[in-house]
């Protein structure tokens, strides 16, 4: 009895360490001017799989990560496209389309699990934006700032989201 439950503790740690490494929690955090930015997210790799279009599905609402959504806070207002932003902490999700621009969405939600939480009635900024498909392949979902704003690479898509 005493082998079983042990034998069932370690296949349960294991499962866990394995999916739990798949999606690793990651930060970004920089300035842009004044303003500092925290990127919250889960990495998924790419790991052989076509991600837009199958693994994400195009004119749907992606947490923009993996397991809980990605959180964007800005310690300062600042201006993405024409709209001003207060100073906050935002659940950050983004709508995938082919051949046309992808959708960014801030909502007003940060704590939800993935994009079950979702609610549009709760988005402070919508923006157009148009991918940028590469050559290359970025394995792992990455976020970054720089001077421009903040800028999403995964697979064969950058995004750059300006911020001012």
């Amino acid at each position: 009895m005493m082998n079983k439950l042990k034998i069932t503790i370690l296949f349960a740690l294991i499962t866990t360490l394995t999916f739990a490494q798949k999606s690793p929690r990651k930060q970004a955090n920089g300035n842009i001017g004044d303003v500092v930015i925290a990127i919250d997210y889960g990495a998924p790799s790419v790991r052989d799989r076509t991600i837009w279009g199958e693994l994400v599905k195009y004119d749907k609402v992606w947490r923009a990560g993996a397991n809980e959504n990605t959180t964007i806070s800005f310690d300062k207002n600042v201006k993405i496209g024409a709209k001003t932003i207060p100073a906050g902490k935002y659940g950050f999700f983004i709508i995938p389309k082919k051949n046309e621009d992808w959708v960014i969405i801030l909502n007003k939600k940060n704590d939800a699990w993935g994009a079950n939480g979702y609610n549009k009635e709760k988005d402070i900024l919508r923006l157009n934006i148009s991918p940028k498909y590469e050559d290359n392949s970025t394995e792992i979902l990455n976020y970054s700032i720089d001077n421009r704003g903040i800028v999403v690479s995964w697979a064969n898509v950058k995004i750059v989201i300006p911020i001012e």
